[in-house]
């Protein structure tokens, strides 16, 4: 199991290997934006990874497309694509 943290909420659950950040943050009970039902589509579940990011699976082409497509900043994450593999803390501007 690996720690996620969702700051400024002060948050922590604890998610096994390969959950994704956007199910981590919904076992947290935390909002999170997911109008496309997590199928990549809509960008709007972008996280800013606070620590940790290397402990996230690798940034695949299509979310790299996806982000592009919908003008979010390149450094943010997809929670619906990023999977943990192990501790990590990230935050969004809307918790």
């Amino acid at each position: 199991m690996h720690r996620v943290r969702f700051t400024p909420s002060g948050l922590e659950v604890d998610a096994p290997r390969g959950t994704t950040v956007l199910d981590a943050a919904i076992a947290a009970g935390l909002p999170i934006a997911r109008s496309c039902g997590a199928e990549g589509v809509c960008a709007k579940c972008a996280v800013c990874v606070v620590e940790g990011g290397e402990h996230l699976s690798p940034e695949a082409a299509d979310e790299t497309r996806i982000k592009r497509r919908n003008r979010v900043d390149a450094v943010l994450r997809l929670a619906c694509r990023a999977r943990i593999h192990g501790d990590v803390t990230v935050t969004a501007s809307y918790w």
